[in-house]
């Protein structure tokens, strides 16, 4: 085992925030490209859709493996891993040959994001206790942050003179820095002593409020990504520029809500927040989706945008609230439960749009962000009993 060197909580937290800018940025390198790459490797929106369902299904994989071994070994080794393997799917994604190694890359990238996710959203959950809401508002701002770059850069790389190919390999290569620091960096908790669920009398069993919490960042996740996946499509009558300004809108509200939600999160209870900011973000949709002029469309998606951005990190700070000893576990099973989210609506989107409209498909996903308000309701009507007395039961 390599020894620790750094032992900062602030290191540490500067670590995740970064980790957290570079899979927000790869994640959106193969869709700001899917033109070329349908191109390159003489595919059709089939193959590309295969490719986008085994990536996730290999993050939630990632994630839910990662918070188990995380358990097990610590949180540093698995971290380390996962790092690696985020790096090499990049690079095996750049240099690939041919489609198959797409596909194969695709899913090694995957695997290590998703297990960074699981992975640094329980590590700031140990790290901040109290101030967990805070905090992880800011790491997730980072992920919006690297979401927004790399369509940005890649829609300029052509006057850069720079390939698609040299960008994604460039972005593995920029992990590199990341697995050397993670290895010599101290990452506090992770591990779980059976032992001490035993002595409380209790089982290692999924309880109802996590399965509650994971509905609900599984339906803010659909919400969120059904947004994003079609609000170009939705503003079909606008020119490409202002449609693609829209999207850009609409990730920068999501942005400021997740800066707005690190200045004030802590000052009020995460879940009465967090609800109020799903409700919100629904009520912002379906009003965008009926509103009579386009200019009143698009702020009303940047308004849903904002409201949207505090959501998921409160999910995550409410889980290591009602989950203390668990954060590993905890923080895997939401971000996979995410991922489920991500594959549970937006592909229908395309087909309620054929069917009935994108239009109704659009409202559709205020529907989930009701449906995650909703969620949260009856987890803040379940006591919050601490895990540290032996009253609630183990993840």
């Amino acid at each position: 085992m390599i020894p620790i060197l750094i032992r900062r909580r602030s290191f540490a937290a500067g670590l995740a925030c970064f980790a957290f800018l570079l899979i927000g940025w790869s994640g959106l390198l193969v869709p700001s490209l899917s033109r070329e790459i349908e191109v390159d490797f003489g595919q059709t929106d089939v193959g590309l859709g295969i490719f986008y369902f085994v990536a996730a299904a290999a993050y939630a994989a990632g994630s839910v493996l990662g918070g188990m071994a995380t358990e097990r070994v610590g949180r540093r080794p698995v971290l380390v891993l996962a790092a690696t393997l985020h790096a090499a799917g990049l690079v095996g994604l750049g240099l690939a040959p041919g489609w198959a190694a797409i596909l194969a890359a695709g899913v090694v990238r995957s695997l290590g994001a998703g297990g960074i996710d699981g992975g640094v959203n329980g590590l700031i959950v140990d790290l901040f206790g109290n101030s967990r809401g805070r905090a992880l508002s800011l790491v997730h701002l980072f992920y919006a942050l690297g979401a927004v770059g790399a369509p940005f850069l890649l829609a300029f790389r052509s006057s850069l003179g720079l390939s698609w190919q040299l960008v994604v390999v460039a972005t593995g290569l920029a992990t590199v820095p990341l697995v050397l620091l993670l290895a010599v960096t101290e990452l506090v908790g992770g591990r779980h002593h059976a032992g001490a669920d035993q002595r409380a009398g209790q089982s290692s069993v999924l309880v109802l409020p996590l399965g509650v919490l994971a509905v609900a960042i599984g339906c803010y996740v659909a919400f969120s990504t059904g947004v994003s996946n079609w609000l170009v499509r939705f503003l079909g009558s606008a020119p490409g520029g202002t449609a693609t300004l829209a999207l850009s809108l609409f990730w920068a509200g999501l942005m400021a809500g997740r800066l707005v939600s690190a200045a004030i999160a802590d000052r009020f209870d995460h879940v009465k927040l967090a609800i109020a900011a799903a409700a919100a973000t629904s009520a912002a949709v379906l009003a965008a989706v009926l509103a009579p002029t386009l200019e009143l469309s698009i702020v009303l998606f940047a308004l849903a945008g904002f409201a949207a951005g505090p959501v998921y990190p409160l999910i995550m700070a409410i889980g290591g609230e009602r989950f203390p000893g668990r954060s590993a576990a905890m923080s895997g099973i939401l971000s996979a439960a995410g991922i489920a989210g991500s594959l549970a609506y937006p592909p229908l989107m395309g087909v309620i749009s054929v069917t009935a409209g994108l239009p109704i498909a659009m409202a559709g996903t205020a529907v989930f962000g009701a449906s995650a308000a909703v969620a949260l309701v009856i987890v803040g009507r379940m006591p919050a009993r601490s895990a540290s007395t032996g009253e609630v039961a183990a993840v």
